[in-house]
């Protein structure tokens, strides 16, 4: 089961940099520019790695399926419908890479009328919900870890181009998204 799981997954993660090659030449033609090329190959590297480093501790550390793998798998599904939403959300935009188009208007529809940057989290969740089903703690704490420090980077540097090309700011002012509002009851 657990080799099946795995391969499809790294299956999507393909599928998925095809529909993104797809969509940054697309943008490209549009005139769009990128930005975090120097983060990016690592979190390519650490995203393959991480698949390498889960395989080899499940054979050599097997420590069997998770007792709570039904609800661990209900998350992993649940991320699984947020990831679809998303990247349909977004269309010919969505990429895996910060590429942005000048004055295009940011997207307010589907899951980012909710949260900021709703492909994270489906990543956060998978990256700590995977290796837990299987029993490979050591993958699923480093591993987390290492995404933490990539999305510290990351997600700023997305946020600066957007703001710098879009309307980011603006865009989300008629939202009515859960979690600013929700952070912000606690400010005050």
């Amino acid at each position: 089961m657990f080799y099946l799981f795995i391969f499809v997954v790294i299956v999507q993660r393909l599928l998925e940099l095809v529909i993104a090659r797809r969509n940054e030449k697309w943008m490209k033609m549009q005139g769009a520019l990128e930005f975090g090329k120097l983060h990016y190959q690592y979190m390519v590297i650490i995203h393959s790695l991480f698949f390498v480093v889960l395989i080899f501790e499940k054979i050599f550390f097997d420590h069997g399926l998770s007792p709570l793998w039904p609800l661990l798998l209900i998350l992993f599904v649940g991320a699984q419908l947020i990831r679809v939403w998303a990247i349909s959300s977004l269309g010919r935009y969505w990429n895996t890479k910060i590429i942005v188009l000048p004055n295009i208007k940011v997207c307010c529809k589907g899951p980012y009328q909710f949260i900021k940057h709703p492909n994270y989290l489906v990543v956060t969740v998978e990256i700590f919900v995977i290796p837990m089903m299987f029993g490979a703690y050591l993958t699923a704490c480093l591993f987390t870890l290492l995404n933490v420090l990539l999305l510290s980077i990351r997600i700023p540097a997305e946020e600066k181009a957007l703001k710098e090309f879009t309307e980011y700011e603006g865009a989300f002012a008629s939202c009515n998204r859960f979690l600013p509002k929700l952070l912000n009851k606690f400010d005050n």
